[in-house]
């Protein structure tokens, strides 16, 4: 080996090992730096002459596991979904109350039968009466502030949703703009560089929804959702939300955007086109499917309780079910019924055996005054039994009896309107094709003195509820945020014992009533509640419904905060082996920075001694 190509050799060293000490202390400065992936130098021998070989820097290596950052951001997605459903579930409870504290429903309900056990026990007494109007109210506004806590949080699932599309925007925007910087032809360290600032914002973009990343030759990467939807390519994709404004119980998502009240996610393309994003389910994890999740499915379930609580609570005080009176014509034999005073959801029952099949049907008739509802799912009634006939009441009578012989005519029943508001079932007579086994109506009773222990004792804001049901929706929707006690009884408690004009102030029938009613009278329960489900809906007492969606809430809160705890030990785990592998570990790098103290003296050395030996050479010509 000549002394030059000697020189040369250790010429290349000693730029290996500069470029070698300027990466250590790039790594020592930005130990600390979030994203920060270690870098190292890539060296290659290349042959020198007939002897030896020489260094030569081929580039600049990122330490990076890209199984472990494809498995971390899966979970970084998991976890962040995770969390903030505890975090809104938590918050749910709280507007709840703790099951097992003071100042929930289900303590202030065990307050008004206490205060209405003290009216039946001392039914003259002033105190007593305004106990129970008092408990009444409390557990009115009770309804009202959880029914507008709920919506707060729904408004905040909202904004929600509307920053992380801004903030998902702006990182697909900068992964796209890093991909044609990458095109650039720039150094190694400058490439590296980019590649780290694109990983912060696809972790960024991870933290919002499930993504999965694909790398090209020229180091330009692709982003999906894991439902295929590209998001960055060689442009970035737009997601678009249309935020609505205020959220109320009424507010609910639609694949209709006529018929949407709440903001949707879209897409727009680069080459054009665009798509709905939760129509079609295209986001499943991150925190934006957690928002969607939450605003559109379970604080919607959670005021659909609040809901369903507001109307048992109403309708099993008012609701008043009269039996109809035998008749017959002919050979038929039936029921007349008076239909006086049926209201808007109000029901008209019948049940009849079908003898040619042997089965007995149970049909409940509800009366509506808004055609565009019809028809009425069997589930209208929460009861798996009945069999739901809506009929429009807006036409009159004459139209009433034509609307129910067109559709019970071929199961071998007869109506008819004989007078006034009386309504006849017969069977079939002759034909024996059904027999009508039962008639009755159930009527919301608004009258404080009717003659009748039923009381309206709470209402749906100034007027009854009924269980209407119009094109606006059920008015059952949204209750808990309207419910009040009835005025009529703020003003004069003394309603609460008299229930007719010569009611004696020591009667307890209504009283005993009422209490008897919120304490063993049993309902089905809807299953939008999550309570039960269509064709075995939850039936109990009040009471009994109230502990079960307590109960529920606060273990699905439970639930979400230890999957929540699970997630973020995954994620934990990961992160450690992501440092492990891609992070600055100080001591390695000053063994390093020693071992390139060694070599760049030993280089000098060589270049040193080659110097003298091209000294001793001149010196001996």
């Amino acid at each position: 080996m000549s002394l030059s190509q000697a020189l040369a050799t250790a010429m290349s060293g000693l730029r290996a090992n500069q470029a070698a000490l300027a990466l250590v202390s790039s790594n020592v400065a930005n130990a600390e730096t979030p994203g920060y992936v270690k870098k190292t130098l890539v060296q290659t021998a290349t042959t020198t002459a007939d002897y030896g070989s020489s260094v030569r820097i081929a580039g600049v290596n990122r330490e990076l596991d890209a199984f472990v950052q494809a498995q971390l951001r899966t979970e970084t997605s998991g976890a962040a979904y995770a969390n903030i459903r505890a975090t809104f579930l938590n918050n749910l409870q709280s507007v709840y109350g703790d099951p097992n504290s003071t100042g929930t429903l289900e303590s202030s309900f065990n307050a008004l039968t206490t205060a209405l056990q003290a009216l039946s026990t001392s039914p003259d007494s002033q105190s007593a009466r305004l106990g129970v109007v008092s408990a009444a109210q409390t557990i009115a506004q009770q309804l009202n502030q959880a029914s507008q806590g709920v919506q707060t949080l729904r408004n905040s699932a909202e904004n929600g949703l509307a920053g992380a599309v801004a903030t998902a925007n702006t990182a697909m925007a900068q992964i796209a703009a890093i991909n044609k910087q990458l095109s650039g032809g720039q150094s190694d360290a400058v490439t590296a560089s980019l590649l780290d600032q694109r990983d912060q914002y696809i972790d960024q973009l991870s933290q919002l929804m499930d993504i999965k990343v694909t790398t090209n030759d020229a180091n330009q990467v692709s982003v999906f959702t894991t439902s295929g939807v590209q998001l960055v390519g060689v442009d970035a994709a737009q997601l678009s939300f249309n935020a609505q404004g205020a959220v109320t119980p009424d507010s609910s998502w639609d694949a209709d955007p006529s018929k949407s009240t709440l903001g949707t996610l879209s897409i727009t393309f680069p080459q054009g086109g665009s798509m709905d994003l939760i129509a079609t389910r295209s986001i499943r994890s991150g925190a934006i499917a957690g928002y969607i999740e939450l605003r559109d499915q379970t604080l919607v379930q959670a005021q659909a309780q609040l809901d369903q609580f507001a109307a048992s609570l109403s309708s099993a005080l008012s609701d008043q079910t009269v039996a109809g009176a035998p008749a017959s014509t002919g050979a038929g034999d039936g029921f007349d019924l008076d239909l006086a005073g049926l209201q808007s959801g109000n029901v008209i029952h019948v049940s009849y055996k079908d003898n040619v099949t042997g089965l007995t049907h149970n049909l409940s008739i509800v009366r509506v005054d808004d055609p565009s509802v019809l028809p009425l799912p069997n589930s209208a009634t929460n009861d798996p039994r009945d069999e739901v006939l809506g009929v429009d009441f807006s036409g009159g009578m004459a139209s009433v009896v034509s609307q129910l012989n067109a559709a019970l005519g071929s199961a071998g029943l007869q109506v008819s309107n004989p007078s006034g508001s009386t309504l006849r079932v017969l069977d079939d007579g002759a034909a024996n094709r059904a027999d009508v086994l039962s008639a009755s109506t159930t009527k919301t009773v608004t009258a404080t003195n009717s003659g009748a222990p039923h009381l309206a004792l709470f209402t749906d804001g100034d007027t009854a509820y009924t269980g209407a049901i119009s094109a606006s929706g059920l008015q059952q929707t949204g209750l808990a945020a309207r419910i009040a006690v009835n005025a009529s009884l703020v003003s004069d408690p003394s309603q609460l014992v008299a229930y007719g004009a010569s009611t004696a102030s020591g009667d307890t029938t209504r009283p005993d009533f009422i209490l008897s009613q919120l304490t063993t009278a049993t309902n089905y329960y809807s299953p939008q509640t999550g309570i039960g489900t269509t064709n075995a809906p939850y039936k109990g007492t009040l009471l009994n419904y109230t502990q079960q969606f307590l109960g529920a809430q606060g273990n699905a809160a439970a639930a979400a905060q230890q999957l929540a705890d699970g997630q973020s030990v995954v994620l934990s785990t990961l992160q450690g082996k992501m440092d492990a592998a891609s992070g600055v570990n100080i001591d390695d790098e000053m063994a390093h920075l020693l071992a390139l103290q060694n070599a760049y003296s030993a280089n000098a050395r060589v270049m040193s001694a080659v110097k003298d030996m091209y000294a001793m050479l001149l010196q001996a010509i």
